[in-house]
């Protein structure tokens, strides 16, 4: 079958293979066919080595598509069904999903060692223990979420990622009360999804911060209230908040040095949201006596901090009553063939959100 490869880490270019095979089919697990998938900037952040992925592999985690073969012991899933695939799955049993925090669940990283495809060249890993820039995946039946008939497969493979992480770091982590000031640094799709979420709470200011003039564009159809370039921050801070800062900051680009101008526009006793995935050896520097004396909250969110599959129904509802766009997140539809092309657009800022048809 066909599937997108990087060869090594750093690597900015994938090459199309048709000689490659999903393997590990057996007890538990579950063959899919793709027929969609979204790329996300943390595909980028894993070719270029920003978050730790072993090479060879396939990149791509927000995918879906139909059900075409269920090993021994699955129950609940059948051939044919609708699937988005969940590329963090919660196993509930451990600790964190018995405390009901199954967004941190670390089941689905213990198989992101081992090889998802096969080529006469060797093995490949896939991108989070998935890989869906391939026409098939196998994966853990807790991987494929069944999604409804009229939810279509690029809707549902934006549902898988970027739409739950940044609805969810406005709706379950930061809890956005109506009326508050909003700030949302990077307007890519998951900062605008948390655009979304953030006047879903009914925050009455909501200003979108991108260097991207069509993303900045982009957000203000999503319901920002004003769009800035960074320069233009501290302007609005003033005009918007007198000053005082921001009741909630989400940082969605994953720097430290993003994170500390999210820091500085927060109001003190408001709160910042961390939301972008970053590198391990990339530190955010604060002092004491601010972190005690501004009593500013940091959150963390990871995958939108909540219950993920409860999330997605979530989604469905809100895009079904017409509360929340989808659609229009996805500006580009491109073959496999091009995904190249893609990445270019995604590096370059002019896409919020690519889907692969595959």
């Amino acid at each position: 079958m066909r599937a997108a490869v990087l060869h090594e880490i750093g690597q900015d270019k994938l090459e199309v293979l048709d000689d490659v095979e999903a393997v590990g089919f057996g007890p538990g697990k579950v063959r899919i066919r793709v027929r969609a998938t979204g790329l996300c900037h943390s595909d980028l952040s894993a070719m270029n080595g920003v978050l730790p992925q072993p090479a060879p592999f396939v990149p791509g985690h927000e995918g879906a598509g139909e059900i075409l073969e269920v090993g021994e012991g699955v129950r609940g899933l059948s051939v044919g069904d609708r699937v988005v695939v969940c590329w963090l799955p919660a196993c509930g049993a451990c600790p964190a999903c018995r405390r009901g925090q199954t967004e941190l669940c670390l089941a689905g990283f213990m198989n992101a060692g081992t090889p998802n495809y096969k080529r006469p060249g060797g093995d490949l890993f896939g991108f989070a223990g998935t890989g869906t820039f391939a026409e098939e995946v196998v994966v853990d039946a807790g991987c494929a979420v069944p999604i409804p008939d009229d939810v279509p497969f690029d809707i549902a493979a934006l549902i898988g990622c970027g739409v739950t992480t940044g609805l969810g770091a406005a709706l379950n982590t930061a809890g956005v009360e109506a009326g508050a000031s909003v700030a949302v640094i990077g307007c890519g799709g998951v900062g605008i999804s948390a655009i979304q979420g953030a006047r879903l709470r009914g925050a009455a200011e909501i200003v979108a911060v991108d260097p991207i003039a069509v993303r900045r564009e982009a957000a203000l159809t999503f319901g920002a209230t004003k769009a800035v370039s960074p320069d233009e921050l501290p302007d609005a801070k003033q005009q918007v908040t007198g000053g005082e800062g921001f009741d909630y900051v989400f940082e969605v680009v994953g720097k430290s040095a993003t994170a500390r101008t999210a820091y500085e526009n927060t109001r003190r006793g408001g709160t910042l949201v961390v939301v972008g995935a970053g590198a391990m050896d990339d530190f955010l520097q604060l002092n004491m006596f601010e972190l005690f004396f501004d009593e500013k909250r940091i959150l963390p969110s990871m995958y939108g901090g909540g219950d993920v599959l409860r999330s997605y129904e979530r989604t469905i509802a809100l895009w079904r009553a017409g509360r929340i766009d989808l659609a229009g997140l996805i500006t580009h539809r491109v073959p496999l063939t091009e995904i190249n092309e893609a990445l270019d657009q995604m590096r370059t800022g002019t896409a919020l959100r690519t889907c692969i048809e595959i």
